[in-house]
């Protein structure tokens, strides 16, 4: 068994007022050369935007991303003409291919959204660009493990890469299997809320672990506990 281990504490950070914004991996004016990616998944981005702020327009191209809404709603535009609330519960996927623009604001003026970006490098190159959304009753991942982005699942969300997004809730003293979908991929784990343990390693609220080199994931919840789990390729090209 394989695995890094990034603290909470040890993330990159920036804040520029209406947006505090904290970095598993180098993005913007944060770099650490040691934490560039993790196999394809290239960004995991845990932002705060105020009330009626967000980013303007601006151009992606060639990568996955995935927003993840932890409270509030965020307001998604784009150069398709796509105009989407995208609330908690949802999870929403935008494949750039050969390039899109769009922009996310928070959608309320009396409260923040708070959301996970996450960026995984795609599979084909210069698709045409695509854009999926769907909504997850809370109830499906209480005390199990439940898919939401996959290639290969039309419960979730769909994605260019042979990657798997899921979500869980467990309640303390609970725990849960995650076996591997390839034995070549590894899995990055995401402590939203409480405390886990991953294959007897401790983790603490907003701790990421990527493990790689095994076959499953032995979870246990040591409080009430939610999850984000990113099973990824770990054989990529960055060029």
């Amino acid at each position: 068994m394989k695995t890094v281990l990034h603290k909470a504490n040890s993330r990159g950070h920036n804040s520029f007022g209406w947006l505090n914004s904290y970095h598993n991996f180098s993005f913007g004016h944060y770099y650490d050369p040691e934490r560039i990616h993790f196999g394809a998944l290239r960004v995991l981005n845990d932002d705060t935007v105020a009330p009626g702020m967000g980013f303007g327009k601006h151009p992606h191209d060639n990568m996955e991303i995935v927003s993840i809404p932890l409270s509030g709603d965020l307001h998604h535009q784009d150069s398709t003409g796509r105009n989407e609330i995208i609330r908690q519960h949802d999870v929403q996927i935008m494949s750039a291919g050969t390039g899109i623009a769009h922009s996310e604001m928070n959608a309320n003026k009396n409260k923040e959204v708070k959301f996970l970006q996450v960026w995984v490098l795609p599979k084909q190159m210069n698709i045409v660009p695509r854009y999926e959304q769907k909504s997850f009753n809370p109830a499906d991942r209480q005390n199990q493990i439940l898919t939401v982005v996959a290639p290969d699942n039309n419960e979730a969300v769909w994605i260019n890469q042979d990657a798997w997004f899921s979500l869980a809730s467990f309640d303390a003293g609970r725990s849960a299997s995650y076996e591997l979908k390839q034995p070549e991929s590894g899995v990055y784990v995401f402590v939203i809320t409480g405390k886990a343990s991953i294959n007897g390693i401790e983790l603490n609220e907003r701790d990421g672990l990527g493990v790689s080199d095994v076959k499953n994931l032995e979870i246990f919840a040591n409080s009430q506990t939610e999850l984000l789990l990113i099973e990824v390729p770990m054989n990529i090209n960055l060029s």
